[in-house]
């Protein structure tokens, strides 16, 4: 009797993890299958201010910055952080402004006594940009079009709009390993794309994020997390963001691309620095994140469960197909804006292993602490 007790509350525990999936589903990710991409190039001429910080990245700023130096658009300027290099960035970048007089080198020297990081490195290139508007990227990122600047300057026409969030995926090779990675980029950019048009905006992407300076002025910039090393981008919009100020930019002329980790120790480090700025999220945030981490995690295991202890097992397949066929349905149109109709054949074992993954590095974040941001 009592195991019969144990295997109905287990039953029940998954109907209940069901339902806040499909809560997530309908509630909150169908906005973004609904939105529709404008395709007509806006025109535009808002002074834009395109900020980079980089260290000891001489091979990726001579390959990408570029890229970003020949955009398209009438009244730029590109201002790169050298944040104490020690290759030669200095020499690539000095090479560069020869052929591109609209580009601004801003050196930071190593000091025995103080440490800089990411986001005083930011702060400095914010000072030093001329512009109200700014743009940011990173030193390893390459924007798919020459494009890119008009088409996230032209939501600064709107004088409400003061943040622009952005979707940078990750080049898409072979293995395994990469296809989890895009997953789990795709995934997070659902999820705060998916808010920003729910009226609750709630974290950016550093490597295509655009904001206004008299908006990171009048919040003092990064003095509320200066202490963290991470967060220089999803803090900043999650204590800064509001209905009112912020909108979404996700047409393909504006992804910004990047190459993603191949090795597990170098995936390992990124994501302990990334999870580790989660706990400092506005609790609602946290708690909604927290709910869909939880939830698809215990909707697997718990599925697993009812099949191998063959408790309702006909009804357990029934709801995981329903499911995946919401899945289907609210995520076809979204992965085809976000070019990634392709992952959508393999939604549900990369989902399985999105939810494994997830919960592993929040936990990771939770107890380990970053000293580094490069």
């Amino acid at each position: 009797m009592l195991e019969t007790y144990i295997r109905l509350a287990l039953f029940v525990l998954f109907l209940l993890v069901f339902i806040i999936q499909l809560y997530y589903l309908i509630s909150s990710h169908k906005s973004l299958s609904a939105y529709e991409v404008p395709t007509e190039l806006p025109e535009v001429n808002l002074p834009i201010s395109v900020i980079i910080s980089a260290r000891n990245e001489s091979k990726n700023l001579n390959e990408n910055l570029p890229f970003i130096l020949q955009q398209n658009y009438p009244d730029f300027e590109v201002v790169v952080v050298n944040d104490c290099s020690y290759d030669n960035s200095d020499e690539v970048l000095e090479a560069l402004k020869e052929t591109y007089p609209h580009l601004k080198i801003v050196t930071i020297t190593e000091h025995a006594r103080f440490k800089t990081g990411k986001k005083f490195a930011l702060t400095l290139g914010i000072k030093a940009a001329k512009n109200e508007h700014l743009l940011f990227t990173d030193a390893d990122c390459k924007p798919a079009s020459a494009n890119w600047i008009t088409r996230m300057a032209a939501h600064f026409k709107n004088n409400n709009v003061q943040l622009v969030l952005g979707y940078s995926p990750y080049y898409k090779t072979g293995n395994f390993l990469n296809s989890l990675i895009r997953f789990e980029t795709l995934k997070t950019a659902i999820n705060y794309l998916s808010a920003a048009l729910n009226g609750d905006p709630y974290m950016g992407i550093g490597r295509n994020l655009a904001y206004t300076k008299t908006l990171f002025f009048s919040n003092k910039g990064f003095a509320a997390h200066m202490h963290v090393l991470s967060g220089d981008d999803d803090l900043f919009v999650n204590q800064n963001a509001t209905a009112g100020n912020t909108t979404i930019e996700i047409h393909p002329d504006t992804f910004v691309y990047t190459d993603a980790k191949t090795g597990i120790l170098a995936l390992y480090r990124q994501k302990k620095r990334h999870m580790g700025v989660g706990k400092l999220y506005r609790n609602k945030h946290r708690r909604l994140l927290s709910f869909d981490a939880l939830s698809g995690f215990l909707f697997y295991t718990l599925f697993i469960v009812c099949l191998a202890v063959y408790f309702e097992p006909l009804l357990a397949l029934a709801l995981f197909f329903f499911r995946w066929i919401l899945q289907l349905l609210v995520y076809r149109k979204t992965f085809k804006k976000l070019n990634a109709g392709s992952q959508l054949w393999y939604l549900p074992f990369l989902d399985f292993v999105y939810y494994i993954y997830i919960n592993v590095f929040g936990l990771i974040g939770t107890f380990v602490k970053t000293t580094q941001w490069k």
